[in-house]
């Protein structure tokens, strides 16, 4: 393809990456990954895909700001930014396929759980930092796992703004974290900061009608919806491990 051409594919990839992590507030990045890849390469995929993600998640805390519960926020930030940055300072050296199937087996094991197991309890605020590390290292390592942290925040009882918005707010801050990582590395060049630019018009319009779509969901659609897009991340970090 032209790179004109190339532009556009990705363009609308990250649009739709908006729109869906909009909706059910992950499963974006798990399925934009691999179209990077296939476009631009794996070294310039997941430093692009991670500045996408900071438009996406930057849209979509402004549009759930009324519904933001910022202690979570606080606490995700508190495991995710240290690990983050480590993350991407260990990009090249982690076993990436054993740990994308490892992912791929918590989320089936956590659907399966909340449907067929004993009613989990309401998880406490500090365990949000112990998730927010999880999500900090396998984000920067795997590109996104964003799905890793939706069983925790559906457990607490956020659903529709107030589940999108957080998780957008906890997400933002590990891509921050992720994008210093990077730029530390020398993965920051002019080709990724200019195809990062090239892809915020497309995700903000998608975080846009992500959101309107969203508002329309009654909680228990909004939970199914979510619950199926885990399993399809779970079989993706599977068959691509």
């Amino acid at each position: 393809m032209s790179p004109v051409e190339t532009l556009l594919v990705a363009s609308a990839a990250a649009f739709g990456l908006a729109l869906l992590s909009a909706v059910t507030g992950f499963g974006g990045g798990v399925l934009l990954l691999p179209v990077f890849t296939a476009l631009f390469g794996l070294r310039v995929a997941v430093p692009v895909l991670t500045l996408a993600q900071l438009s996406s998640n930057g849209a979509r805390v402004w549009l759930n700001r009324r519904e933001l519960c910022r202690p979570l926020v606080g606490r995700f930030a508190l495991g995710a930014v240290p690990f983050a940055l480590a993350g991407a300072l260990l990009l090249a050296h982690a076993p990436l396929a054993a740990l994308k199937r490892l992912l791929g087996v918590f989320l089936l094991a956590a659907v399966a759980w909340r449907r067929l197991g004993p009613r989990p309890g309401r998880p406490r605020q500090w365990t949000f930092t112990v998730v927010g590390a999880a999500s900090g290292l396998g984000s920067a390592l795997l590109g996104s796992v964003g799905p890793l942290t939706a069983p925790f925040f559906l457990a607490y009882g956020l659903t529709r703004g107030a589940y999108v918005g957080t998780e957008a707010a906890g997400a933002l801050t590990l891509h921050l974290a992720k994008t210093a990582g990077y730029a530390v590395g020398g993965l920051l060049d002019r080709q990724v900061l200019l195809l990062g630019a090239a892809m915020t018009p497309a995700t903000l319009l998608g975080a846009a009608v992500g959101r309107r779509i969203m508002a329309r969901l009654g909680d228990r659609v909004f939970v199914l919806l979510v619950e199926a897009g885990l399993v399809v991340a779970g079989v993706l970090f599977l068959l691509g491990g």
